[in-house]
């Protein structure tokens, strides 16, 4: 049901009902190794590219998710799928394998929510029983397109952040038992003009608050309906920057309620500088971490706002700046039975 001016309640809470996530070798030295359902121990994972190193990735996401829920792969009416690559061909070659009526969504780093809410309001308007979504991103593939091959060593600045190598997956369905969704706002477009591509998180980080304003005032929150607010991903400069913008803003969040993904996913000491990134980062921190914590009651109810920098190679070439956006989705922990 549209709340508000860009926000929906979904009045049946959709539940996600099984997960599935894959990472690479960086990610195994990880915080949250231990969350993972998969772990590789090299970038090409038996490929002969790394762009079709992230399709092994998309496919073994979905094929985690749909198995651990109980259902097969002919039970699932839709795939929702994006990533970073041009024309999204590590998902469009997944899609084809997996035979899986298939939706390619591009939201960069906001890919995992978009997909999330896009599935959720499906399942809620009882346009589908059960629908897998997964985002995804390769680290390797994802330097090649937008920045330097890895292999040619190229400098960083600070401010830059380390792309992710993972896949997260999550069949939502009618029935079932897990975690569930209950409201999402869409963000708009939000542009400050930025043009740096190695300072995504400065770039995102008003189109993040942009968002969280809209969701309170269309859904009637406030801060203190969540226990936890997660951006994905901002890193180390686009996360201060929010925090200052919310204080701006008259946004009261309480001490350590506002976190992000790209903060989380990697040790102290991993050289990723301002933090990690990629679609695959706020998926498999969200569908492997958070919700960990939803089952086991540590959490209630989250909001996960996903933001994306919406630039292309061509549109860096020509000199545009760098227009952003961020999906919200309220997720909560199962209710508890009587």
């Amino acid at each position: 049901m549209l709340t508000g001016k860009q926000s929906w309640v979904f009045e049946s809470k959709p539940i996600i009902r099984a997960t599935g996530t894959i990472g690479g070798p960086f990610e195994a030295k990880g915080r949250l190794a231990e969350e993972f359902d998969l772990l590789h121990d090299n970038l090409w994972m038996g490929e002969s590219s790394y762009e079709k190193a992230q399709t092994v990735l998309i496919e073994q996401a979905c094929e985690q998710a749909i198995q651990k829920s109980g259902l097969n792969k002919e039970q699932i009416q839709f795939m929702l799928s994006g990533d970073l690559v041009n024309q999204l061909t590590p998902s469009t070659f997944a899609g084809r394998s997996l035979k899986i009526p298939y939706i390619g969504l591009f939201g960069a780093c906001s890919t995992s929510m978009e997909g999330l809410a896009m599935a959720a309001y499906l399942v809620d308007s009882k346009g589908a029983n059960h629908v897998v979504t997964v985002a995804s991103s390769h680290n390797a593939a994802t330097e090649k397109q937008f920045r330097y091959p890895t292999e040619y060593g190229g400098q960083k600045p600070p401010t830059s952040q380390w792309t992710v190598t993972a896949a997260g997956a999550a069949v939502v369905s009618t029935e079932g038992k897990g975690p569930r969704v209950t409201s999402a706002t869409i963000g708009k477009i939000v542009d400050m003009g930025l043009s740096d591509p190695f300072n995504m998180g400065g770039a995102m980080a008003p189109a993040a608050v942009d968002t969280l304003e809209a969701h309170f005032n269309d859904t009637q929150t406030s801060p203190a309906d969540y226990d936890l607010i997660v951006s994905g991903d901002l890193g180390e400069i686009g996360l201060a920057i929010a925090k200052d913008l919310c204080q701006q803003k008259g946004i009261q969040l309480k001490e350590n309620q506002f976190k992000d993904c790209g903060l989380m996913i990697y040790r102290e000491g991993q050289p990723v500088l301002a933090g990690a990134s990629g679609p695959g980062c706020s998926a498999v921190v969200t569908y492997g971490h958070l919700l960990n914590r939803l089952k086991a009651r540590d959490l209630n109810k989250i909001l996960v706002i996903a933001t994306g920098a919406l630039l292309s190679p061509l549109s860096f070439q020509q000199k545009e700046s760098i227009p952003c956006i961020a999906h919200a989705v309220s997720i909560e922990a199962a209710e508890v039975s009587l």
